[in-house]
C-alpha cells in the first residue's frame, strides 16, 4: 500500500518564490452557468473540459458541472443535472474564496486579473484530461501582497475543483501572516426552492469533535460548529481528535462539499455557520503563523470544493476516489472481516479469564465464531504486559488456546502510540496512571508540547512520537507479540484519534507537525505485520464516538461504527464507511447494545438496544458485548437472558444467511429527503432493502419505492417475517406497506422466485 506525501509546500514554511513552483491546489465543484456570450481562452485538444471568458467572469464547462470564477476570486459551482443548473453558491459580488488574516487583520480585497488568466493542460494529479489556470491578483489595502490562484479542472472527475492559492511578499518589509482562509462558500437553499429559508439543508461534518456527537444533521438558523481536524480536543476526558477534512451540504436537489486534498492528515478547521441572512457560511481556516520575509512566498495546501446530486455518501465517494488517484491505496477486507463477533466488554475492565472461558458454550451454541478480548487485560497503556493479578505466567496465552480450540479467533483490545508516563488518572478504572517501562526506558521517545513538558494524548495519556524510527520498530515487535507470539487473530485498536504535534528537539522534526502525519505510519506497520502473519486476520480501528482520522483510514482492513449513541448512528456511520472505503467494504456495527443507549455523560451509560435490523438491514458486520451466564445486578442490563437469546439467535442466523456486509451498497435514496429513511444492496443477483421508521413511537403506512430495478416483474418478501408482499414491476416498482420500527426486504425476479 503506498502513503504518498503532499505535493504541495508544507502549510506554515515561508518559501523563497523562485525556489518551488506552486504545486498546492483546491477542489471546486459545480458552478453557476453564465448567459453572456463566450470566448474560449485556448482551442480545446484532448480535454473535453471548456474555458470560456465573459465581461464579468472565466466560465469552465465540464460534462457535469459549470464553474465560474468571479474576479473576487470567488468559485461559483453549479451542478448540470436534467438539463439545468443547479446551486447552493450564493456569494456577495465581493465575497472572496480564499483570503489571508495579516496582523489580525483580514485581508479580503484581492482583485483577480482575469484578462491574463494563463489556462494550459493540466498537470495530471487526477487524470491525464484536464485543465488549469492560473490568474494573480493584487490587494488594494495590502500592495504588498501578490496572490496567486491554481484552479485544476478534471474530465474524470468532472464534479471537482481543485484550488491552490500562493500569496508573495513583494514589498521590502516582513508580512505577519496569522492564518489563511481558503474555500469559502456562501450556501443558500432558497436559490432552488423559495419556500424554504436559506439554511434549509442537511450537513455532513467529519471532524472528530466529541463523543457521541453526530455527524449528520440539519443546519438551523442559529447553527455554529468549528469543524478542527488532527487537533487534540479537550472538552472532555476522552480528549477526542483527529477527522475526515471535509464537510457537506444538499438539499433534495443538489449539494455541495469542500475539502483539503492532501494524502496526509493537517490540522485546520472547517468552521461552518449560519449568516444573519439566513445563509451558511462554510471554508477551510488554517493557522500559518509565519513571517513573511520580502521575495518568499507562502502556499495554500491543495483544497477541494464539490458539486453533486444525493446525499454526504456522494462527496464522500467522490473524495475517497480522489485520494485513491493520488497514491492513497485502501486495505482490503479479510473474510474474517465479514464474521460476526462478540465481544468482552460487556464484562467491562475487572474481568476474568473464568468469564471469558465460560461464554465460549454459548457463543458455540449461537453460531459466533469471532470473539475480542477488550480492555482490562494489561498492566499498564505502553507496555502492554498482562496483569499479573488476572493473567498470571502465561495464562492470557491460555485462554487464546481454549478459544481456538473451540473453533473461536479472538483479537485483542489496545490502543496504539499512548503510553502511561506517571501523569493523569485513567478515566476507564479512575486509577493513576504508572509510569510504564517503556517511558523509563526510553524517555526521548516523548512527544513534547511546547514548554517541554509531555504531551497530552486521548484519554489524558503521554504519547510516543510517530515520526522517530525507534517508535515505529517499537510497534512492529509489539504487533508480532500479540500475532506470533501470543497468537491472536488481529485487533481492535481503539481511541484511534491524533497525537498532539511534536515539539521535542531531540527529534529534529522539519514541524512540529511531523508527529501528526506520521500517525499512519504505525497503524500501517501494524496492519501489514498482522497480515503477513496471519493472512485471515481483523485490523480494526475505533474512533470512539467519532468519524475515522485520515491519517490511519487506508491501514484497517474493518472499520468500525464507533461506539455510536442510537440505532440512527449506526446506520448513518455505516453509510459513511462504505463511501469512504467502498460499497462492499466491512464495517462492524458495533455491540447491538448500543442501538438504545441512556447516556448521562461518556463514562455513565446504560447500553439495552436489541436492534439487530439496523446493522443487518445496511450491511454492516454484526455485533454484540452480552454476559452470560448471570453475573448478578451489574451486569443485568447485557446479560444474554432466555428471552434475549432467542432474539439473539434468530438475528444472528439472519445475518449468516443473508451477509449482506458482502453486497454491494447502492447509494439510491437521499437521507433527510426520502421517507422513511432507505438503504439498497445489491448482492447475488438480488436486491436488498431496507425501511427504518422516521418515529420510533410511530409506524409507518404508505408507500415506498424500490429504486434501482432493473426491468422486469419482481417478487417481493419480507425476509425478516418470511413473508411474501406481493410483486413489483420495474417500472413502476412501488408498494404500499405498513410497519413499525423497520422493514427488510428481499427483491428477486419473478422467473428466479419460481425456479426456487
Amino acid at each position: 500500500m503506498l502513503r504518498s506525501r503532499p505535493h504541495c509546500l508544507r502549510p506554515g514554511v515561508a518559501i523563497q518564490s523562485a525556489a518551488l513552483p506552486v504545486l498546492t491546489f483546491t477542489l471546486l465543484l459545480s458552478l453557476l452557468g453564465c448567459s453572456h456570450s463566450k470566448t474560449p481562452l485556448i482551442p480545446q485538444q484532448e480535454s473535453a473540459i471548456v474555458v470560456l471568458t465573459n465581461p464579468a467572469a472565466l466560465v469552465v464547462e465540464t460534462s457535469a458541472a459549470h464553474f465560474r470564477l468571479l474576479p473576487s476570486g470567488y468559485l461559483q459551482s453549479s451542478l448540470l443535472r436534467g438539463g439545468r443548473e443547479w446551486t447552493l453558491d450564493d456569494p456577495a459580488a465581493n465575497t472572496s474564496a480564499d483570503y489571508p488574516v495579516i496582523a489580525a487583520r483580514e485581508t479580503s480585497d484581492f482583485v483577480l486579473d482575469l484578462d491574463h488568466a494563463k489556462v494550459s493542460a493540466a498537470s495530471g494529479r487526477l487524470g491525464s484530461k484536464g485543465k488549469r489556470i492560473e490568474v494573480s491578483g493584487k490587494s488594494s489595502s495590502s500592495p504588498s501582497l501578490e496572490k496567486q490562484l491554481v484552479v485544476e479542472f478534471y474530465d474524470d472527475f468532472p464534479n471537482f475543483a481543485l484550488t491552490t492559492v500562493s500569496y508573495k511578499n513583494v514589498g521590502s518589509a516582513e508580512i505577519l501572516l496569522d492564518r489563511v482562509v481558503m474555500q469559502q462558500h456562501i450556501l443558500n437553499a432558497s436559490l432552488q426552492d423559495r419556500a424554504v429559508p436559506p439554511y434549509a439543508m442537511w450537513s455532513f461534518h467529519g471532524s472528530s469533535e466529541a463523543w457521541g456527537k453526530d455527524d449528520v444533521m440539519q443546519i438551523g438558523p442559529k447553527f455554529t460548529r468549528a469543524n478542527p481536524m488532527q487537533t487534540m480536543m479537550h472538552n472532555d476526558e476522552n480528549q477526542t481528535g483527529g477527522g475526515i477534512p471535509v464537510v457537506a451540504f444538499w438539499t433534495k436537489s443538489v449539494g455541495e462539499a469542500i475539502g483539503h486534498a492532501e494524502t496526509v492528515p493537517l490540522p485546520l478547521s472547517l468552521p461552518v455557520h449560519a449568516l444573519p441572512s439566513g445563509q451558511v457560511n462554510a471554508s477551510i481556516t488554517l493557522d500559518a503563523k509565519s513571517r513573511l520575509q520580502p521575495g518568499q512566498v507562502y502556499t495554500t495546501p491543495l483544497t477541494f470544493v464539490a458539486v453533486f446530486h444525493g446525499d454526504f455518501y456522494e462527496p464522500l465517494s467522490l473524495y475517497s476516489k480522489m485520494l485513491q488517484v493520488r497514491g492513497l491505496s485502501l486495505a482490503h477486507p479479510t473474510d474474517a472481516d465479514y464474521q460476526a463477533n462478540w465481544c468482552g466488554w460487556g464484562y467491562e475492565m475487572d474481568f476474568t479469564p473464568k468469564q471469558m472461558l465460560g461464554t465460549i458454550p454459548k457463543l458455540q451454541q449461537l453460531g459466533l465464531r469471532w470473539a475480542t478480548l477488550d480492555a482490562g487485560w494489561f498492566k499498564s497503556r505502553g507496555d502492554w504486559e498482562p496483569r499479573t493479578d488476572t493473567f498470571p505466567d502465561e495464562s492470557l496465552q491460555k485462554v487464546v488456546k481454549a478459544y481456538h480450540d473451540a473453533g473461536i479467533h479472538l483479537t485483542l483490545w489496545w490502543i496504539p502510540l499512548v503510553v502511561e508516563d506517571g501523569h493523569g488518572r485513567d478515566i476507564l478504572n479512575h486509577r493513576p496512571y504508572q509510569l510504564s517501562n517503556v517511558v523509563k526506558q526510553h524517555p526521548d521517545w516523548m512527544i513534547l508540547d511546547e514548554k517541554g513538558n509531555p504531551a497530552r494524548a486521548t484519554a489524558d495519556l503521554g504519547a510516543l512520537c510517530p515520526a522517530v524510527p525507534e517508535v515505529k520498530q517499537y510497534y512492529k515487535q509489539l504487533t508480532e507479540r500479540f500475532i506470533r507470539d501470543w497468537d491472536f487473530d488481529g485487533h481492535k485498536l481503539d481511541f484511534s484519534y491524533t497525537v498532539p504535534a511534536c515539539y521535542n528537539p531531540k527529534h529534529h522534526h522539519k514541524s512540529p507537525n511531523d508527529s501528526v502525519e506520521a500517525v499512519g505510519d504505525v497503524y500501517k506497520i501494524i496492519l501489514e505485520t498482522t497480515r503477513a502473519l496471519k493472512p485471515d486476520s481483523v485490523t480494526q480501528a475505533c474512533p470512539c464516538g467519532t468519524p475515522p482520522s485520515l491519517a490511519w483510514l487506508p491501514y484497517i482492513d474493518q472499520a468500525v461504527t464507533a461506539d455510536p449513541v442510537g440505532s440512527r448512528q449506526v446506520r448513518l456511520r455505516t453509510k459513511m464507511y462504505k463511501a469512504l472505503l467502498g460499497p462492499q467494504a466491512a464495517i462492524y456495527g458495533d455491540h447491538v447494545e448500543l442501538t438504545e443507549v441512556q447516556l448521562s455523560n461518556t463514562l455513565h451509560e446504560v447500553d439495552k438496544g436489541r436492534d439487530f435490523a439496523s446493522e443487518v438491514g445496511v450491511g454492516a458486520v454484526l455485533g454484540t458485548k452480552f454476559t452470560w451466564p448471570d453475573y448478578g445486578p451489574k451486569f443485568k442490563t447485557v446479560e444474554l437472558t432466555p428471552e434475549k437469546e432467542v432474539d439473539w439467535k434468530k438475528w444472528i442466523d439472519i445475518y449468516q444467511a443473508k451477509m449482506l456486509s458482502r453486497g454491494e451498497f447502492l447509494n439510491l435514496y437521499t437521507y433527510g429527503y426520502d421517507s422513511p429513511e432507505a438503504y439498497a444492496i445489491k448482492k447475488d443477483g438480488r436486491m436488498y432493502y431496507a425501511f427504518y421508521v422516521p418515529n420510533k413511537s410511530k409506524s409507518w403506512n404508505g408507500e415506498i419505492e424500490l429504486r434501482g430495478l432493473a426491468p422486469g416483474k419482481y417478487q417481493v418478501t419480507d425476509y425478516e417475517m418470511g413473508k411474501q408482499l406481493g410483486v413489483v414491476d420495474a417500472e413502476s416498482p412501488k408498494l404500499h406497506v405498513e410497519f413499525s420500527q423497520h422493514l427488510l426486504l428481499e427483491v428477486s425476479s419473478v422467473a428466479e422466485h419460481n425456479r426456487r
